[in-house]
């Protein structure tokens, strides 16, 4: 067991925090070999060759007729292929094929011209001049066997399933989801559809952060809210360890002399770090229980969605096996006045709009509360703001979107 790894007193650079949590990235979730139709939003666990050339053979780009760039003119049509067909008959001088796109070349025919491009009556055709290859797709033009295919290391969307596919692969292997336990500390919190007595709310943590968690590829197990005891703390967190590869919580990290999931984790395992120099989200906290990680999210909703996409995403993703973490912002003029620097860097929830000009610019909500999620539900994604800056309309700033962070 260990006390906090940081300073209570100060507060810890974003850049800083996530740096210090990848260096407690575990070993990735071993692999499985799984059918295509399961394999979206997985993360590969292998590199990928292509076990075939792509196009197998040469084949046709359009829908017109094959030919022999030495001829021209009027040439004597002498058969049809389509896709499907085997092309085994020799084209000779002086002859042409009607063909079909994805049709293969017929032996002696090097390029294909467009119907559109060639006048053609019964049994002959009259045909423009063209270059070798014309409308052809060569055989390996794509591909050829043994090119890498896909990286270990990324998560698997629609196309890369196609592209897989298309070369003949029905499954792939693929690392396990990342096994996430779900926590939710607060006497306060009750479940939608519930009634509220006085000073209750709704649990809206579980669903925004829950579903975070499924969006990026991950199997969520929800234990539900923890009693605000250190018993209920301990024992939840203990039994999680137990049985899950990360356990993630909101609230209960905060200075409050009833948040005790700090001192639970302390006594069971080990603390490393909280209270983070970003606005919202300064109360994130980040421990280990029987070498499970543990990642203490702030109770405030809109902090809780922030801290999660910037500070946990990283950490998750990697644990998950994906080799590529990082998200690039994009750098884009505001459409506001920002006049009063803050100390701490600004995660600010914002969208995109094109001004007068057609330019897009950075338009900020005017709610931008650590308890509003209104927001964030509005927003395309994050403004960020470094600490000690102000800004002027105009002025270029990073802009995080949603759809990169997965969110």
């Amino acid at each position: 067991m260990s006390g906090c790894g940081c300073s209570s007193s100060g507060l810890r650079p974003v850049d800083e925090a996530i740096a210090a949590l990848m260096a407690f990235v575990p070993k990735a979730p071993p692999s499985v070999r799984v059918d295509l139709e399961d394999a979206l939003g997985l993360v590969l666990a292998e590199d990928v060759q292509s076990p075939i050339d792509l196009p197998l053979w040469d084949n046709s780009a359009m829908d017109g007729y094959a030919l022999r760039s030495a001829d021209s003119g009027r040439l004597k049509i002498t058969g049809c292929v389509a896709a499907g067909d085997a092309a085994d008959v020799e084209l000779r001088p002086g002859e042409a094929v009607r063909i079909f796109t994805g049709a293969p070349l017929p032996p002696g025919a090097d390029s294909v011209v467009a119907q559109e491009d060639c006048d053609a009556e019964g049994d002959w055709l009259q045909a423009p001049a063209v270059a070798p290859g014309n409308h052809v797709r060569r055989r390996g033009e794509e591909l050829c066997v043994g090119d890498a295919l896909l990286s270990a290391g990324q998560k698997l969307r629609a196309q890369d399933l196609g592209l897989l596919a298309s070369v003949g692969l029905d499954r792939v292997s693929v690392h396990r989801p990342l096994r996430v336990c779900l926590l939710s500390s607060g006497d306060e919190l009750r479940e939608p559809g519930e009634p509220l007595a006085p000073g209750q709310i709704y649990n809206a943590n579980r669903f925004s952060i829950g579903a975070l968690l499924r969006g990026w590829g991950m199997e969520v197990h929800d234990y539900g809210v923890l009693a605000d005891t250190l018993a209920a703390s301990r024992d939840a967190l203990s039994l999680a360890a137990s049985e899950w590869d990360v356990l993630i919580t909101s609230g209960g990290v905060s200075v409050g002399e009833r948040d005790y999931l700090k001192q639970a984790i302390r006594e069971l395992g080990e603390l490393h770090l909280w209270k983070l120099k970003m606005q919202p989200g300064k109360p994130l906290a980040f421990g280990s229980i029987a070498g499970k990680p543990w990642i203490g999210l702030p109770g405030n909703p809109a902090a809780a969605l922030v801290t999660a996409l910037v500070v946990a995403r990283p950490f998750l993703w990697r644990a998950q096996g994906r080799r590529w973490a990082e998200t690039l912002p994009i750098t884009l003029p505001a459409g506001f006045d920002w006049p009063a620097a803050n100390s701490r860097r600004q995660y600010l929830r914002a969208r995109l709009e094109l001004d007068s000009s057609g330019v897009a610019r950075v338009r900020l909500h005017p709610q931008q509360g650590s308890a509003m999620l209104r927001a964030a539900s509005w927003a395309d994604g994050l403004a960020v703001v470094e600490a000690g800056r102000t800004l002027c309309a105009g002025e270029l700033l990073p802009f995080l979107s949603f759809s990169e962070l997965g969110a």
